[in-house]
């Protein structure tokens, strides 16, 4: 296939977006992936937060940082990514160049915890009042589960709301698969 897959996608996004040196968002660490990827794309001179509600997520990812013996340019903190504006220090907030969600629920975790759109939606306005011009946000949506369908529509109605002058924002899906296949929501920082 030539298109990219959803999960490409997002991280050709944030190439794009994040440099060596930059400070880099995971809002829901999850296994450590998405955590592990930006910080490469920092660097030694960079630094990524990383943040989850589950404990679980935050030892899949701190174990995942130190195989790659790259956990001092992580700060990693159990917590609700509505609260990431107040976990980047100030003096660092006009560097964060770019930040992922895996939205849904924790893969091989607690399926009964997931992500819920409010506290989706007062992360992403932190991060959108704290990133630079140019910053991205990039929302991986899982929703074939009942939750997930509900975060869906509240996070649709609301990128789709947001002023064209403070925002770009893209919807990259795959319109002909079976089973609900996640998509990509990204927003640009005008």
């Amino acid at each position: 296939m030539k298109l990219l897959g959803v999960l490409p996608f997002a991280r050709f996004l944030l190439e794009r977006s994040i440099s060596p040196g930059d400070i880099a968002v995971d809002c829901t660490a999850g296994n450590g992936h998405d955590t592990l990827f930006l910080a490469k794309l920092v660097r030694e001179n960079g630094h990524v937060y990383s943040v989850d509600v589950q404990e679980t997520a935050i030892l899949n990812t701190r174990a995942r940082l130190d195989e790659a013996e790259v956990s001092s340019r992580v700060t990693l903190t159990q917590s609700g990514h509505q609260h990431i504006a107040t976990i980047i220090p100030s003096d660092q907030h006009k560097r964060v160049k770019g930040a992922i969600f895996n939205l849904g629920y924790l893969p091989g975790g607690d399926k009964s915890i997931v992500t819920k759109s409010d506290t989706t939606i007062q992360a992403i306005e932190g991060l959108l009042e704290l990133m630079p011009k140019e910053g991205v946000i990039v929302l991986v949506i899982y929703h074939g589960h009942t939750e997930g369908a509900v975060e869906r529509d509240h996070l649709l109605h609301y990128v789709e709301n947001l002023d064209q002058k403070k925002a770009h924002v893209l919807n990259y899906s795959f319109i002909n698969q079976a089973n609900h296949p996640p998509f990509v929501v990204a927003i640009e920082k005008r």
